[in-house]
């Protein structure tokens, strides 16, 4: 890759995770040229009410694949079991290893206080590999980074015992479709409601499940129009002036592991902030 194009990773538990909270932000990454990776940490094997195990790994794998297509990304899902995610060795080299391997600049994960174990141990192995990635004795298989990248938190709604800090706020507005298409094919999780469905969620005639699809995409649109929640994060970079213009926005907080960057930095690495 030329030295001017940047290298993102982003880590979620399950796959749909990094969808769900980037997807917007690596369409407009990918645009620009850029490389951007998605790696599940577990394969969601028990993310269903009616199927799991082996099938519904693979039907999960093909849906973030569609995913990836639509982002213009890459994609890859860890062959963990879903909710058996836990903070070992052996999954804190493969982390370091995905990173090294990417060569990246900056890396996105959970946080590691959240609802779900596999999303809080994806964010403690992610930080764990925050300062090993630059040793070059340290899991000397793979060659270490030179520098250590920027690592970033997606977004989540919890409190205790930090809320979540809004760093970065990026407006999505023109990508805010192809984030949408993305979840019309993670089919298992919100067409079907993954492991929250109940026998009727979907329904039988054609008519019905066009409603329920259509249903779903609105819902998911009101829930991604966060420019007024992220209105004055927006208007750091943006100006108040374009901030009140956006409708769709992804947030980041800035970890305190890895490289901290100044603001110089970090327009660079995201380079669809106007200039000052």
């Amino acid at each position: 890759m030329p030295s001017d194009k940047l290298r993102i990773i982003a880590f979620g538990a399950h796959p749909d995770d990094c969808e769900y909270v980037a997807g917007g932000t690596a369409a407009k990454w990918a645009a620009k040229g850029h490389a951007v990776k998605f790696v599940s940490c577990t394969n969601g094997d028990v993310g269903h009410t009616q199927i799991a195990g082996g099938p519904l790994a693979r039907r999960r794998l093909a849906e973030v694949r569609k995913c990836a297509e639509i982002l213009g990304i890459q994609t890859q899902v860890l062959d963990n079991h879903d909710g058996e995610l836990m903070p070992t060795l052996e999954n804190r080299k493969t982390i370091v290893r995905l990173i090294r391997e990417w060569k990246a600049d900056l890396v996105i994960s959970h946080r590691p206080n959240d609802y779900h174990p596999d999303h809080r141990y994806t964010g403690v192995l992610v930080q764990d590999a925050a300062y090993v990635v630059t040793v070059p004795f340290y899991c000397s298989d793979t060659p270490h980074l030179a520098t250590n990248p920027v690592f970033l938190y997606s977004e989540d709604k919890f409190q205790k015992p930090t809320p979540f800090s809004p760093d970065i706020a990026v407006a999505i507005d023109e990508v805010a479709d192809k984030k949408l298409d993305c979840f019309d094919v993670l089919e298992s999780q919100f067409y079907e409601a993954g492991c929250g469905a109940t026998p009727d969620t979907v329904p039988k005639d054609k008519a019905g499940q066009e409603a329920r699809r259509k249903k779903v995409r609105e819902e998911l649109r009101t829930h991604f129009a966060k420019g007024e929640k992220y209105r004055k994060s927006l208007e750091a970079r943006y100006g108040k002036k374009a901030a009140e213009k956006v409708e769709f926005a992804e947030a980041f907080e800035l970890c305190e592991y890895g490289r901290q960057p100044d603001e110089a930095e970090l327009r660079r690495l995201f380079p669809f902030f106007p200039a000052k």
